[in-house]
């Protein structure tokens, strides 16, 4: 059993609003990055940076994580990893990172993300904007900027369609798992 839960137009107001509390908490865009962790995470950190140049007028930096190597389950033999490109064009050093991703579960793959990024140098700061948050942290990770809370049980799993990953309309979906 399935259900929507966003729809496109859900999508993109959540997005708009990520965009301005971004903007408001590290006042303006200034020295600050979007790091989008592959592979929905880069198509919402594009949103958001074609959102702030919209409001801003201004392009703020960009670029995209791949943290194949440094997940933590590629030793149980469950996932067949395949690497990607990571891109980060520019220097971190000193800006505000703010690592973006579609789905926050346990908070490991963000801690991978935290891993990778730090092996490009030391930002000031690093914080984390994600489409939905789920819930059950194994982790002591918690989101800044959040589109929306969907409280699951383990035995759902989150579907984040994007048109420019899936060749879809965009939409999240709940997939209650059959027993």
């Amino acid at each position: 059993m399935s259900s929507i839960v966003l729809n496109a137009n859900d999508i993109s107001r959540a997005i708009s609003r990520i965009a301005h509390e971004i903007l408001e908490k590290n006042k303006g865009p200034v020295n600050l990055v979007l790091v989008g962790i592959r592979t929905r995470g880069v198509s919402l950190s594009r949103r958001l940076q074609e959102k702030i140049k919209e409001i801003e007028q201004t392009t703020v930096g960009h670029g995209i994580l791949d943290i194949t190597l440094y997940r933590d389950d590629l030793s149980t033999g469950k996932k067949n990893p395949q690497m990607k490109k990571t891109e980060i064009p520019l220097p971190i050093e000193g800006k505000t990172i703010v690592l973006c991703d579609d789905v926050l579960f346990t908070g490991r793959t963000i801690r991978a993300a935290i891993d990778a990024l730090m092996d490009f140098g030391r930002p000031a700061s690093v914080q984390l904007a994600v489409l939905i948050d789920r819930g059950h942290r194994e982790l002591p990770i918690r989101p800044d900027y959040v589109g929306k809370n969907i409280p699951t049980s383990k035995d759902m799993s989150v579907k984040v369609k994007l048109k420019e990953d899936d060749d879809a309309e965009d939409q999240v979906i709940v997939i209650e798992e059959a027993s």
